[in-house]
Formats: structure tokens, C-alpha cells, sequence
């Protein structure tokens, strides 16, 4: 098997069929009533030095976890972190959210793995959305495509607050990291549903057209709800499967990003 050819929703599945990774399929764990996940972030494949400073790569890191934290509508509880990194280091703790441990090492270049721990009532997951479901998002997309173009990195939005709030009525939810239609699939394929995506409805950041949506990093929450709560609607959940993207009734296509690929 090369990761180059199946990428990495194969390699997931792989890992499931052979029994070595169980649960895998949400944003984040749940371990004895604590909800965990963890993002890795890597110079040259996730930021360059000449996008953002070190501060902004110490808020990225903390808040791609904090992001899945809220998509599985959890109260932030703590940081580990991990540091490969050849100089000095700040901004990691902005969010508010203590670091409780982790390592340091040296390395040529600069990676960071953090582990965030929560804490949630409810955790709508992935895998429970129901034809007849509104599909919502917390905020504009196309933020991270917008700057990208522009020669700089987007600071991630931390939705927390929206994320328990649709905790409590989601069938499911996840944050929008790997593009509209990739992440609109995660849902579809896990709820064995059709998510139908009309972009006419999509929210955009300014500056942003519909193929920035395809970039990622924006996230954004995307659920899929009975009760939109007063959050933009972007379309729905239907019988079928996959996913079915249309601006004005006609079809288009979106990627979105994937890694080894």
C-alpha cells in the first residue's frame, strides 16, 4: 500500500479494517468522560516562517485542537505539547487554555504535536446525521484560501462556544480543516447519508471566492442539525450517499485537501 496512492482516508481505513485504530472516525476521542484530540502541525507542509511569525504559529497550533475540541462541543481543559523546534518559541498559551505538559527536542525544522483534553455533556460525532437535517456552519469560509492568495496564513477563529451550543441538538459535526466538500463528506460517508451542499448559501470571508472554500483551514463548525439555531444554512441531509455540491441548481465540483497526496 503507498500513501501516495490511497492518501490519507485510506490509510484510516486500512488501520480500521486491521483492527490496530478503533473510534477514529470523529474529530476527537472520548476516554473515560474526557474528550481528547490531537494535530500535528509541520514546517513546509502546514506554515512557512515567511507566512507568519512564531507568536501566529503558537496560536495556530493551540487553536487547530481547540477546533476539534468545540466540533465535538467540549469545554477546553488543557494542552500537552510536544516542540521540535532549532530557536525560541512564544504564543502557544494566547488561547487561554493552560499547557499541562509534554517534550521539547531539537530538530532542523520546526514541528509541534499538541494533545488537547476537554470536556463535553454531549458529543454529537459523525456518524448521526439523518436525512431531513439542516446543514450549518458558525461562520464565513473561504477566510485561509483568501490570505493564502494574498502571501499570508488566516488566524483560525475559535468557535467553543458555538460548538456547545450546537452540541446539544447536532447529529453531527466536525470542523471545516480540509475543505467544504471534503469535510461535508466525512459526514456523508459516516451517517451513511447524502449531504447536498447549495454554494449560493455559503457564507464567504471577504476577499474570498467559491474555490478558496476548496482550501481548508478555516475552521469554521459544519453541522448537521434538526434546529439550524439561528446559524447559516448551507443545505441539507438527504437518503443516498456522497456528496452533492451546486451553485444556483447547477452542478460543480470542489476538492479539498488531503494528505500524501
Amino acid at each position: 500500500m503507498r500513501l501516495d496512492e490511497v492518501g490519507e482516508l485510506g490509510l484510516l481505513g486500512e488501520l480500521e479494517r486491521r483492527g490496530l485504530a478503533q473510534g477514529i472516525e470523529h474529530d476527537a476521542a472520548q476516554v473515560d468522560g474526557i474528550v481528547v484530540t490531537q494535530d500535528a502541525l509541520v514546517e513546509g507542509v502546514h506554515f512557512r516562517f515567511d507566512l507568519l511569525s512564531w507568536r501566529e504559529l503558537g496560536f495556530r497550533a493551540a487553536a487547530a485542537n481547540i477546533s476539534d475540541l468545540a466540533a465535538s462541543g467540549a469545554e477546553p481543559l488543557a494542552l500537552i505539547v510536544a516542540l521540535g523546534l532549532p530557536g525560541e518559541y512564544e504564543g502557544l498559551n494566547e488561547p487561554g487554555v493552560p499547557v499541562r505538559g509534554g517534550d521539547t527536542t531539537g530538530a532542523a525544522s520546526v514541528f509541534l504535536s499538541v494533545t488537547a483534553l476537554g470536556r463535553a455533556e454531549r458529543v454529537p460525532g459523525r456518524a448521526g446525521a439523518r436525512p431531513g437535517d439542516l446543514l450549518v456552519v458558525t461562520g464565513p469560509l473561504g477566510a485561509a484560501g483568501a490570505a493564502f492568495r494574498a502571501g499570508r496564513l488566516a488566524r483560525p477563529p475559535i468557535r467553543v462556544e458555538e460548538g456547545r451550543r450546537l452540541a446539544r441538538t447536532a447529529t453531527a459535526m466536525l470542523d471545516v480543516s480540509d475543505g467544504l466538500a471534503v469535510d461535508a463528506a466525512h459526514i456523508a460517508r459516516r451517517s451513511g447519508c447524502r449531504v447536498a451542499v447549495e454554494l449560493e448559501r455559503v457564507p464567504l470571508a471577504p476577499g474570498a471566492t467559491l474555490e478558496d472554500v476548496a482550501f481548508g483551514e478555516d475552521y469554521e463548525l459544519l453541522a448537521a442539525t434538526p434546529d439550524a439555531l439561528e446559524f447559516p444554512v448551507i443545505g441539507r441531509c438527504e437518503k443516498g450517499s456522497g456528496v452533492v455540491l451546486t451553485l444556483h441548481g447547477e452542478p460543480v465540483e470542489l476538492t479539498g485537501w488531503e494528505h500524501f497526496r
